[in-house]
């Protein structure tokens, strides 16, 4: 699937007008429309990952090189991109949290 067809498909799916995409990844009403009619070409990596971020997605799945697209492992990936915006602090609780879980798992 094209990025143009994935972007209708999932701006649509959550029931966004092209506005309320530009809007939120900082872009023109105009150039998310171009986007998805397939018009605008080599879309920037920054502006492809606003629209990643935008729909909780994976960039792979987004530009349509995800083989196991809506899987565990590309949730994994999204939730990935996110932890990346966290400070340090805020990193390890989250790794002391994924711990303690594992921990509980094991019973150990």
């Amino acid at each position: 699937m094209s990025l143009a067809t994935k972007l209708q498909k999932l701006r649509t799916a959550k029931r966004q007008s092209l506005q309320d995409v530009a809007d939120a990844i900082g872009a023109s009403k105009a150039h998310v429309w171009e986007l998805e009619k397939g018009t605008a070409k080599n879309p920037s990596i920054e502006l492809v990952r606003k629209l990643a971020d935008h729909f909780g997605v994976s960039i792979a799945s987004l530009v349509g090189e995800a083989p196991d697209e809506g899987s565990d492992e590309e949730q994994l990936l999204v939730m990935y991109r996110d932890l990346k915006s966290l400070d340090a602090k805020e990193r390890e609780l989250i790794e002391d949290i994924i711990k303690g879980m594992q921990k509980r798992r094991t019973g150990g």
